[in-house]
């Protein structure tokens, strides 16, 4: 199946170690803790990545990563009546707890969760330093993107 990632240079299209995520952490890692994250199609990593920034700073050329995970990949799927109710609140300490712990686990390479930005649709969150990581995750195709200039407005 394949997942994908938007990002500002070609270098951390490239980049599968999750090293942006444990230097500043994420909804689903605290700081310190490796996590790769994509979505399950390009519009939804388009919206992760403009809720998280301010689109003023935004380049113009974007990169989307097309990385694939094998059907084979042993991922856990949160369904989000196990997600507290205010589970949306941006920086929910018990968020990061519970995807510590599910990266922590010995027996999946990662999850996937509702997004908080359209919980209809979902995230992986992977953990890099798994051992099966590089068996079942591999970078299939980076693509330069020029977004439609009224996102950014």
């Amino acid at each position: 199946m394949l997942y994908y990632r938007i990002v500002t240079s070609r270098v951390r299209a490239s980049d599968l170690s999750g090293t942006g995520a444990w230097l500043v952490g994420g909804r689903w890692n605290p700081v310190g803790t490796h996590a790769l994250y994509a979505s399950e199609n390009p519009a939804l990593a388009m919206l992760e990545v403009l809720v998280h920034a301010d689109v003023r700073d935004l380049p113009d050329l974007l990169y989307l990563a097309y990385i694939e995970v094998s059907d084979a990949a042993p991922i856990r799927s949160i369904p989000m009546d196990e997600l507290p109710a205010d589970w949306r609140k941006p920086d929910h300490l018990g968020l990061k707890q519970m995807g510590k712990e599910w990266l922590s686990d010995p027996d999946f390479i990662g999850f996937l969760a509702p997004s908080a930005v359209l919980p209809v649709q979902r995230n992986l969150i992977l953990h890099p330093g798994h051992v099966r990581f590089l068996r079942h995750v591999k970078l299939v195709d980076v693509r330069e993107i020029r977004p439609d200039a009224r996102l950014f407005s």
